[in-house]
């Protein structure tokens, strides 16, 4: 099941490799630019030595050069056609083609490994999170963003019944373990693994990562301006932001 979900989930971040890229990269998405990216520099901020797992095409480690300098910069990504383009956008930084699960590279001693909006792709947590501890020195810092587990739940949203004249949103079977493959856009599928929020921490703890701080942000204003029907739900976080410490 492991290799089979893996290897569609490759083909469809290559076959969308141009979606993500153009989309929510270099400015064009607001949830990054308000949100997202100003997280991971305020955690990041007295980082040196940075891993990216799942880095795309690189717009997160190139946002923390800014204005300040940084031993090593790091980033592994499955995708070829993402860390191509990575390369060819530039900066200071180091790249390879590779799988969070077995990421090719001894105990390289970060002091801060992130992850953006990528474990919800990721059917071997344990592995992964396994790895993301033996790339940190005691004390180092693991950032996990992700799209929020409880109320981006497949089959949750929005729901509008004029009959009733009731809105709210809905959850869906938040403790069902499941992975899908979502339509995002026409035409543009995605895969997805569903867990809940306990998965990611228990996992976490039991590979020597310890939870330091929870962020739940409320929607960005550009995101609001450009999704004007999601404003009535502006108090249902997208985002969680889960920073750990490596014991």
């Amino acid at each position: 099941m492991h290799e089979q979900f893996d290897g569609i989930a490759r083909e469809l971040w290559s076959h969308n490799a141009s979606w993500w890229q153009e989309g929510f990269t270099d400015g064009a998405d607001p949830e990054y630019r308000e949100q997202i990216l100003p997280l991971i520099a305020k955690w990041t901020e007295a980082s040196e030595k940075i891993l990216e797992v799942g880095t795309g095409e690189g717009q997160v480690l190139r946002h923390l050069l800014q204005g300040r300098d940084r031993t090593l910069l790091f980033g592994i990504d499955p995708t070829r056609e993402q860390v191509e383009l990575a390369f060819k956008r530039g900066g200071p930084i180091r790249y390879a083609v590779a799988e969070a699960r077995a990421i090719p590279l001894g105990n390289s001693g970060f002091d801060t490994v992130v992850a953006c909006l990528v474990f919800e792709h990721i059917n071997d947590l344990e592995p992964a999170l396994s790895e993301v501890r033996r790339m940190l020195v005691s004390g180092g810092r693991f950032l996990l963003l992700l799209n929020h587990p409880l109320f981006q739940t497949p089959e949750s949203g929005w729901i509008d019944d004029q009959s009733f004249g009731d809105q709210y949103w809905r959850i869906g079977k938040y403790l069902e373990r499941k992975i899908v493959v979502e339509e995002v856009e026409k035409d543009v599928f995605i895969p997805f693994v569903h867990r809940p929020l306990s998965d990611y921490i228990n996992t976490a703890s039991i590979h020597g990562l310890r939870l330091m701080e929870m962020q739940e942000p409320a929607p960005p204003q550009g995101f609001l301006d450009l999704a004007p029907e999601y404003y009535e739900a502006r108090f249902v976080p997208r985002l969680l932001g889960l920073l750990f410490e490596a014991l």
